[in-house]
């Protein structure tokens, strides 16, 4: 992609439809930047005219400030920013809203709309993502499963597990078995755990459904740890799945939903 600090004008400039910054948390391993950067072309081709850009917290640049500038200095005076975040934790309280601070100043022209989550923020978890889960695990040919793990990153967020736990419920609840949250850190169970325990418990097939946007060491980790405890499948992580690019157009068109960030005077 075009560097947006030498973006050219033309749709998505002063006038046109609003640019879209996704921000991911960023990650030593390249595949999930390279997973990002995938999402990103996938929503930019199903939004044709709207500029995208892909940022990251850490690890990968561009940082989202140095995005925002960007588009404040190429004439922009709106932007739109989707935190692609499946948990609104630490990262969605204090990372996103300091950067988007520190890019709109009082001199700057930008005012930035930050959109909720792409998880289940109000408690609602968005039909696109429960059928982008759905479709990685169907990829992962489990075959019939009795019971599931749903495997996410891990946070020592109370409120952001439990909307990790309401994934899993109506995970659970369409399918039909027993579902069981685990997670690759911060929190337990770990993935072998949950495995065993739905097994210990009388499943005799379990299949795990990945809750991760993009490869990388902590996928790895739970695929490792729930094969090793007899899961029939572990499913990949959502990437960019036609259904996971729904949602985040649906975070950009509702601007009812996240706040503004607007140039102080």
């Amino acid at each position: 992609m075009t560097s947006p600090a030498t973006a050219p004008t033309g749709p998505g400039a002063a006038g046109g439809a609003d640019p879209v910054v996704l921000v991911a948390h960023g990650s030593r391993d390249p595949r999930a930047a390279d997973a990002t950067r995938a999402l990103a072309r996938a929503v930019s081709a199903a939004r044709p005219g709207t500029p995208v850009w892909a940022s990251w917290l850490d690890h990968t640049e561009p940082g989202p400030t140095e995005v925002l500038g960007g588009l404040a200095a190429a004439g922009h005076s709106r932007a739109v920013l989707v935190p692609l975040l499946l948990t609104a934790a630490y990262h969605h309280r204090v990372d996103i809203p300091a950067a988007v601070t520190a890019a709109v100043r009082a001199e700057s022209p930008l005012a930035v709309r930050v959109t909720d989550v792409l998880g289940p923020a109000d408690g609602t978890v968005d039909p696109g993502l429960m059928a982008g889960l759905r479709r990685r695990l169907a990829e992962a040919r489990p075959g019939r499963f009795d019971a599931l793990a749903l495997a996410a990153a891990g946070t020592r967020d109370a409120r952001a597990r439990r909307s990790v736990g309401r994934v899993a419920d109506a995970l659970g609840a369409e399918f039909g078995v027993p579902c069981r949250v685990a997670y690759a850190s911060a929190a337990p169970p770990a993935a072998g755990v949950a495995v065993s325990r739905l097994r210990a418990a009388g499943a005799r097939r379990v299949a795990v459904s990945a809750y991760f946007l993009a490869p990388g060491l902590f996928h790895d980790a739970v695929t490792e740890a729930a094969r090793a405890a007899g899961a029939v499948a572990v499913a990949a992580p959502l990437t960019d799945a036609p259904e996971l690019v729904e949602v985040v157009l649906r975070r950009v068109d509702d601007g009812s939903s996240g706040r503004v960030v607007a140039p102080a005077g």
